[in-house]
């Protein structure tokens, strides 16, 4: 199998199936791997269809031009970076994702405390050095539609300090990455 060009990655399911969208790779985009996205849909699966996905953080967009491949029905990617937000608008034209793909090029905390939008899944993968996972999570809640799903990444042996209210439903390692999935409900104690 020939290895892809540097800045290009490939959907793996659904509608889009096994085409290439660039990213700009020299930003310091590092995509969710091909076997990761994998697991994650395989837990996805019964909630993509007809849902309201956001990508915060989108860097590349993998993981929300992956919900949309398999029926979500829209996907919001914040991204900061100028150029890669051209690129993620750039994949959505490619694609013909049309109105289902929202791309805001803005600062991903500004955004989710202003946005009146609400998600049925989230995907929240920013920067590792970043340190902006845990204030994300803290802002997260008021976007979450009831029935949600929040998958999250972080470096392996470095887990988030849980926010209260949230439970870590499933998990899992791949290389230096630890991902999971977790949901948010306010009378949870945090990490259960």
């Amino acid at each position: 199998m020939a290895r892809r060009a540097l800045g290009t990655l490939r959907i793996i399911g659904g509608e889009w199936r096994s085409r290439l969208i660039e990213f700009d790779a020299e930003a310091g985009v590092r995509p969710t791997p091909d076997r990761v996205r994998q697991t994650v849909f395989d837990w996805l699966t019964p909630l993509i269809p007809g849902a309201s996905c956001l990508d915060l953080f989108a860097g590349s967009g993998a993981l929300g031009f992956e919900a949309l491949s398999r029926g979500g029905a829209h996907t919001s990617f914040i991204e900061q970076g100028r150029e890669q937000a051209a690129a993620l608008r750039a994949a959505a034209a490619k694609l013909a994702a049309g109105e289902r793909a929202e791309i805001v090029q803005g600062d991903a905390l500004s955004w989710l405390r202003n946005t009146a939008r609400r998600y049925d899944v989230v995907f929240l993968d920013p920067p590792y050095d970043a340190k902006l996972l845990v204030p994300a999570l803290t802002a997260l809640p008021r976007v979450l539609k009831s029935m949600h799903r929040v998958y999250l990444e972080w470096p392996q042996g470095q887990p988030p300090e849980w926010p209260a209210g949230y439970t870590l439903l499933k998990e899992k390692s791949a290389g230096q990455v630890s991902y999971g999935l977790a949901i948010f409900n306010a009378e949870a104690p945090p990490g259960s």
